[in-house]
């Protein structure tokens, strides 16, 4: 396994880190008890979760993701060795899924303060390593949403946010501090408000990034890697399409394009185009499908840990094996070919 620096402080992750929003819905508990050993075995030592997992999110399973880690980290007595992350809720937007936290998230000092200790008592340790804001308290474009719309109310203002992680941090309840789905320019004011307030520096952006959505170099790449708030990427296989298991329009049982309509991000017809050709192309060089998308991830100057997910053992120890594959220049380049015909087909 390789290791890279979370940010530029002193705490050292695994390039693939273990994404767990599958347990609780997809995966029983006795299933990810048994991905978080392999995981280890294997060298993972980041695992990364969120207060309202497991997806989709529900009121009868929200907080599941976290009591199932907590479970597995007093039984096995790992604390110590995992570099846990955790995420708080952004502002439920209207129509969102998310009213049922603590009616209608949001960043202000009050929520988050509960949130870290709910979070805290689920997963049954004292302090997390990486504490995220899931996503804006303002509206703006995350989620697939293109086409920017200035608004100005812009709720919880970006300080107290910041303040309370601040004050979490100072509590050792928090190690260090991050955010996701955010814009470049969300970024910059995290950054300029904590220089100027002398407040904790965000060390990560965790958004997504992959073969179908690479949206993430336009604007943040040189600047993470500039301010050294390296990328946790998310939905490295697009939802699994770039797996080729979805080919042809097939749906596997079990699948998540099967068991959940809501996730079609990644399924339009140029999403699709472009997926046969990146199967294809691997499938020409011997590699699987999966492993050639998740090694493009792993080489990025940017990505300090690529985040997979998997409801089978099987697909768990294919995506952790991607760390063995480097790519050569000639199939990065015939990658880049495809880019170009398909830029950015699912943003």
């Amino acid at each position: 396994m390789e290791y890279r620096k979370l940010g530029n402080s002193d705490i050292d992750i695994s390039l693939i880190c273990l994404g767990t929003m599958t347990f609780g819905e997809q995966n029983t508990y006795e299933e990810a008890a048994e991905q978080m050993d392999y995981a280890v075995s294997q060298g993972v030592n980041f695992f990364d979760a969120a207060e309202m997992y497991p997806v989709p999110p529900r009121p009868e399973t929200q907080g599941d993701t976290e009591r199932i880690i907590g479970q597995w980290l007093h039984k096995r007595g790992k604390r110590d060795d995992i570099v846990l992350a955790t995420k708080v809720s952004g502002r439920s937007l209207p129509g969102g899924d998310f009213d049922h936290l603590r009616d209608g998230p949001r960043l202000s000092r009050e929520q988050i303060h509960a949130a870290i200790d709910t979070s805290l008592q689920r997963l049954q340790t004292d302090y997390v390593d990486l504490y995220q804001v899931h996503w804006p308290e303002r509206i703006t474009n995350f989620f697939g949403q293109l086409g920017y719309r200035h608004r100005t109310d812009d709720g919880v203002a970006i300080e107290e946010t910041l303040s309370a992680l601040g004050e979490l941090v100072k509590a050792g309840k928090v190690r260090a501090i991050g955010i996701s789905n955010e814009t470049p320019w969300g970024l910059m004011e995290y950054l300029r408000i904590s220089r100027e307030k002398s407040l904790p520096r965000v060390q990560s952006i965790q958004n997504p990034y992959n073969l179908l959505n690479r949206s993430f170099e336009v604007g943040l790449a040189e600047m993470t890697i500039r301010e050294k708030a390296g990328l946790l990427a998310y939905s490295p296989l697009a939802f699994g399409m770039l797996s080729g298991k979805y080919e042809g329009g097939a749906r596997p049982a079990g699948a998540r394009l099967t068991r959940f309509e809501r996730f079609s991000r990644y399924s339009n017809p140029q999403s699709e185009a472009a997926t046969d050709a990146y199967v294809a192309l691997a499938r020409d060089a011997d590699l699987d499908p999966s492993q050639m998308a998740l090694a493009f991830v792993n080489s990025r100057q940017f990505t300090s840990s690529n985040i997979i997910g998997a409801t089978t053992m099987d697909q768990l120890r294919t995506n952790i094996a991607s760390v063995e594959i480097k790519l050569e220049k000639d199939l990065l380049r015939k990658i880049e070919e495809i880019h170009q015909v398909y830029p950015i087909p699912a943003p």
